[in-house]
């Protein structure tokens, strides 16, 4: 545009110089009067509008000092000419030749000069450039700039999407098989292709599969030879204990003729071999949890009477430890689930003999409640609690709180474990929460039929 510019300029020069020379040599300086000067004028600016139209270069228009159009190539008006640039020539700016870009034609170019004729006075004279070509061209230009960078991008993004698919495609792949084996799916692979970094990871990947396969076999042996050992020990044991037990009967049946010493004897061993009998079923109860044979035989129950039951099986325990059971938590009206109840108050049976040995002679509370979706019965005691960490740790196996408490009732360390399985097998909750010197609560949690859904439980579980 700069080039149209400087060329449009030295044409415009070039003519106004040529026309003003010419101004000043005869025939146009002889001429006696103001008509033969303005035919002349007109015949020398149609010679330059001719010039100018061939090959469409440019236009010219003549103004006079009245605004009266004196000459103007065919289609030029007068009102096309910018006020500014013919104020500047009115003003006697002559010094130099301006231009301008029309204000209602953008692509055309004009240029102003003022001419002083014989007789006639000054002149504007305005040479009108086209720009229609430059302006295709530069929309040319602009079209293909912008289809360069409209197919750079393309570009771009198919790189980038052969480079995801390199590099990113893999990582989602070893992702994937991640998650598979933390499924459980132990066999699964990732392919290795090529040797660069990506196939080492991959090789690297499949070692440790491999390696964690071999590993986890290991332990699913050792586990179901650990779980046949205590299931075949419990079964061995029985027939050996029952003997025992028939001897032991004959002993304590007798031992009001024995010595104070034999006597006692006799009676130590009615209860160690109550408690060892007591360990036996409830090790083959959990081989039994184990082996996944555990089986449910469940019908609905109003679980208010299997609480009763249950309180009332356990109140001699609750008098021997001047342990009072508040059942005012108990409400008037039945509380429906679909359960197995001999699990169930086996369940509370635990829960209940575990609150009055370590509630330290308080009242311990039980409550039960109900929603559309699910049961609750909350065991509260008000003794030593239970330590941070601990709420979590009552349902391992064998594990004690404390391991210099000596076990009075004759629990065998299995009770809650036993109670968590049965619990889960309903489909429930069975969570612990206390605190020092503050109590402890064990809830659980059913839902209204086995292994229904459910999302909170109808009783709280801290303190009230």
């Amino acid at each position: 545009m700069q080039g149209k510019t400087s060329a449009a300029l030295s044409e415009a020069q070039l003519g106004a110089s040529q026309l003003q020379s010419q101004f000043e040599t005869p025939p146009i300086s002889d001429c006696p009067d103001a008509d033969c000067v303005e035919i002349r004028l007109q015949a020398l600016m149609q010679a330059l509008s001719d010039r100018g139209a061939t090959g469409g270069l440019f236009s010219v228009l003549l103004l006079g000092s009245d605004q009266s159009k004196a000459f103007a190539s065919p289609g030029v008006r007068a009102g096309v000419v910018p006020s500014a640039l013919d104020q500047r020539l009115q003003d006697g700016d002559t010094s130099a030749y301006v231009f301008s870009r029309l204000d209602n034609a953008p692509d055309e170019l004009v240029i102003g000069s003022v001419l002083t004729a014989p007789i006639l006075g000054q002149y504007r004279l305005f040479h009108v450039f086209p720009l229609t070509a430059e302006e295709r061209t530069l929309n040319l230009v602009r079209r293909t700039a912008a289809g360069a960078g409209l197919l750079l991008v393309l570009l771009l993004a198919l790189i980038a999407l052969l480079v995801t698919r390199q590099v990113v495609s893999p990582v989602r792949l070893a992702a994937h098989t991640a998650e598979r084996l933390a499924n459980g799916r132990l066999e699964e692979r990732m392919k290795v292709r090529g040797e660069d970094e990506l196939a080492r990871l991959a090789t690297t990947f499949n070692s440790m599969a491999e390696a964690l396969q071999q590993q986890i076999r290991q332990l699913e042996d050792l586990s179901r030879v650990q779980r046949r050992f205590v299931s075949d020990v419990s079964h061995e044991l029985r027939t050996p204990l029952t003997t025992v037990r028939m001897a032991a009967d004959v002993l304590h049946e007798g031992r009001a003729a024995y010595e104070p010493s034999a006597a006692r004897s006799a009676e130590l061993l009615q209860a160690e071999l109550d408690r060892f009998e007591e360990l036996l079923v409830d090790l083959l109860e959990i081989s039994r949890y184990d082996a996944g044979a555990a089986s449910l035989d469940a019908e609905v129950q109003d679980l208010v009477p299997m609480v009763q039951r249950v309180v009332a099986q356990t109140q001699p325990l609750a008098d021997a430890k001047g342990t009072s059971l508040d059942l005012s938590g108990l409400p008037s009206t039945p509380v429906l689930a679909e359960v197995d109840h001999v699990r169930v108050e086996r369940v509370l049976r635990n829960l209940v003999v575990n609150a009055i040995e370590h509630g330290e002679g308080r009242p311990v509370r039980v409550e039960v409640a109900g929603d559309a979706s699910a049961t609750a019965i909350v065991v509260r005691d008000n003794g030593i609690g239970l330590r941070p960490g601990e709420a979590g740790l009552v349902f391992t196996r064998f594990w004690r709180g404390d391991p210099s408490r000596a076990r009075t009732t004759g629990g065998t360390g299995l009770g809650l474990a036993i109670a968590l399985e049965d619990v889960r097998l309903h489909g429930g909750w069975l969570q612990a929460w206390g605190e020092p010197g503050v109590g402890a609560a064990f809830r659980m949690t059913l839902p209204r039929t086995v292994g229904g859904p459910f999302d909170v439980s109808p009783l709280p579980l801290g303190p009230t």
